[in-house]
């Protein structure tokens, strides 16, 4: 299925790309932007910002939609924390998005390395933002509660698909262990933002796009972003339809009148899509 005009990008040699990528390497570390490559790593790198991946780049687990690697992930890299840090204080970050791989072999899922990269990002940047955009954890209260205890502003964890297709694409997750997670951040009490996100054009209906909304409403999730799945290689699920930016202005519509402070919903839109914007709004909400 040839892919309409409107989600054909072009990767840019500017100087600011070039120095974001060129810090990253200097330093180690990964971004979920190159591995899975996200269309929007051209527009993020020129404009000095980056979602770091921390904890390796091999997956524990295979979903049929991603494009990172997946396998046996290397032992934890106790020295990141202070790598990414040191990295973002030389971009300049004012706003720093954190993901992972899922790391099911690990007894907390990661949780401590987010945690102490939240600690000492707070020690050190003291005037950034601080978003995390985590795993399920398998469902470990203990985990998550030590993700909302460092203290980030948002935490993230992305419903990825609606309810039908889930069990197909995402065999290793649980629907609602996802909605009950995200219901968790808001019950804390600790002010945390939460956020999700899915993804579009996998063979789905209206009605379960709809559904998923309503989902995510009733456990109070504040921003949200939607975005059209691209099939990154032949082996992966393939696109089923390509929606048109209208109809993800109309999805982003429904969001809205459901109660979400900020929606972000476009053919290209990833989980980090104008991350510190969704912020600054949710801000002028509250």
């Amino acid at each position: 299925m040839p892919k309409p005009p409107w989600l054909k990008v072009k990767i840019p040699s500017t100087g600011e790309y070039r120095q974001v990528r060129d810090t990253l390497r200097h330093f180690g570390l990964h971004t979920v932007c190159e591995e899975a490559r996200c269309p929007n790593v051209a527009e993020c790198f020129h404009g000095g910002t980056a979602t770091f991946l921390i904890l390796g780049k091999v997956c524990s687990r295979h979903c049929r939609y991603c494009n990172v690697a997946h396998g046996e992930p290397l032992s934890v890299d106790e020295e990141e924390p202070e790598r990414l840090v040191r990295a973002a204080k030389e971009m300049r970050l004012k706003y720093v998005v954190i993901t992972s791989v899922t790391r099911d072999d690990l007894p907390d899922g990661g949780a401590e390395i987010f945690a102490e990269c939240v600690e000492l990002l707070r020690r050190h940047l003291p005037q950034s933002r601080v978003e995390v955009l985590i795993p399920d954890f398998r469902g470990s209260q203990d985990a998550l509660n030590r993700v909302i205890e460092s203290g980030p502003d948002v935490i993230n964890h992305n419903m990825e698909v609606v309810r039908p297709l889930f069990h197909a694409l995402r065999p290793e997750g649980d629907y609602m262990l996802s909605l009950h997670l995200l219901s968790q951040i808001k019950k804390s009490k600790k002010g945390i933002r939460s956020k999700s996100g899915f993804m579009v054009g996998y063979g789905e209906k209206l009605n379960d796009i709809n559904e998923l909304i309503d989902n995510l409403a009733a456990v109070e999730c504040d921003f949200l972003t939607i975005g059209q799945y691209l099939q990154p290689t032949r082996d992966h699920w393939p696109v089923k339809r390509y929606y048109s930016p209208e109809e993800f202005g109309e999805f982003g519509k429904w969001a809205l009148e459901k109660g979400f402070k900020r929606v972000e919903s476009g053919p290209l839109v990833r989980s980090s899509y104008h991350a510190a914007l969704s912020f600054e709004a949710g801000i002028l909400k509250d």
